[in-house]
């Protein structure tokens, strides 16, 4: 047995679930996470996430230090921003907090790990039409703060045409060709990344003439 594998076997050994959607996993009635993102289920413990789609890959987006009043004076902390994505068909954002920055990477890939998202892919570019998913198969535009991001279909072998944070999140969730426009303080990388992590989303919920039936 590889590593990898005999670390989900430990997990699933030593995990003790909390919600009837993690029993339900432990006990082998789950076997994919599309039967929990299908029907719209929150995922409230990235066990669940671990167990059903291993080898997820980790990226850190944006690391800053941030400060806030309380009642004994100034309290700083670590804001980081983390992706993960298994590289094909999921890729999840999400922030954590903490004074040290372990512990501030640790909630940061938990929640990333509880927003996860299946990536809807298809060759929605009408100057390619090949019909392979190496794209989306529509425009879609996603939001958050102030920033707003349009995902379009592009061409096999354009690449992704879009800024580092961009690269990062859709390459983790295995799209190759996508341009990216965006608007709004695109230079905050936190707005930016959920922006995009919410256009995937909407794009799963889209209705697409492929969806329609005779």
């Amino acid at each position: 047995m590889s590593a990898e594998g005999e670390a989900q076997s430990e997990l699933e050994r030593t995990w003790t679930p909390r919600t009837r959607v993690g029993k339900l996993v432990a006990e082998g009635r789950i076997k994919s996470i599309d039967e929990i993102l299908r029907r719209g289920i929150p995922i409230q413990e990235p066990e669940i996430v671990d167990i059903l789609v291993p080898g997820l890959k980790e990226e850190i987006i944006e690391v800053r230090r941030v400060q806030r009043q309380t009642d004994a004076g100034e309290l700083t902390q670590l804001r980081i921003v983390a992706a993960v994505g298994d590289g094909m068909s999921y890729v999840g954002v999400g922030k954590g907090k903490g004074r040290e920055f372990r512990i501030a990477l640790a909630d940061a890939i938990r929640n990333a790990k509880l927003n996860i998202v299946k990536v809807r892919k298809g060759c929605g570019s009408w100057e390619c039409g090949c019909g392979r998913p190496h794209s989306i198969p529509a425009t879609v535009t996603g939001s958050s703060g102030s920033v707003r991001v349009t995902l379009m279909p592009a061409p096999r072998k354009l690449g992704i045409v879009g800024n580092e944070t961009a690269k990062v999140i859709l390459g983790l969730g295995g799209l190759q060709d996508v341009r990216v426009f965006s608007k709004g303080q695109t230079k905050n990388r936190m707005n930016y990344a959920f922006a995009i992590h919410d256009a995937l989303w909407k794009l799963l919920l889209m209705t697409l003439p492929q969806d329609w039936r005779v």
